[in-house]
């Protein structure tokens, strides 16, 4: 696996597969939450099966798809409202993790400037300079 900490409390990665978990659990990850789409490609594991995998691990699970290039404000606050309650360290997947990444630099955005955002997805290996603006706006709107 290729996990990236982006912050404490948040970690993304590319796809998981469902021997994963137990490791996942056993490295004291509390939360997964799924950014990818089921059946993206043939052959990925399911939401459903990567749900009740976590959960005979103990783990809770969040399945919020994101399609390529799609941020919706729906999934933006959604994701927001998990990462507000759900226990942590939370892993978040999808392809590469890169949309999972965007998507809590989104979520994030509400309490913080996207600087600080940028600097730590930037230390784990994604690019947010996409976002900047519109994690700008949010953060002026709700800051």
């Amino acid at each position: 696996m290729d996990i990236r900490t982006v912050t404490d409390h948040f970690s993304a990665s590319p796809q998981i597969d469902i021997a994963d978990v137990a490791t996942l659990a056993e490295a004291g990850f509390k939360t997964v939450i799924c950014n990818r789409p089921d059946d993206e490609i043939p052959g990925q594991p399911s939401a459903q099966a990567m749900q009740a995998a976590c959960e005979d691990a103990g783990l809770a699970f969040h399945f919020l798809p994101v399609f390529p290039g799609r941020f919706t404000l729906d999934l933006v606050e959604q994701l927001e409202a998990v990462l507000g309650s759900c226990e942590g360290p939370v892993l978040a997947y999808c392809r590469s993790g890169t949309r999972s990444t965007m998507l809590w630099g989104l979520a994030s955005s509400s309490k913080a400037p996207s600087g600080p955002l940028m600097e730590a997805a930037a230390k784990a290996g994604y690019d947010l300079s996409p976002l900047c603006g519109a994690m700008d706006a949010r953060f002026k709107e709700n800051g």
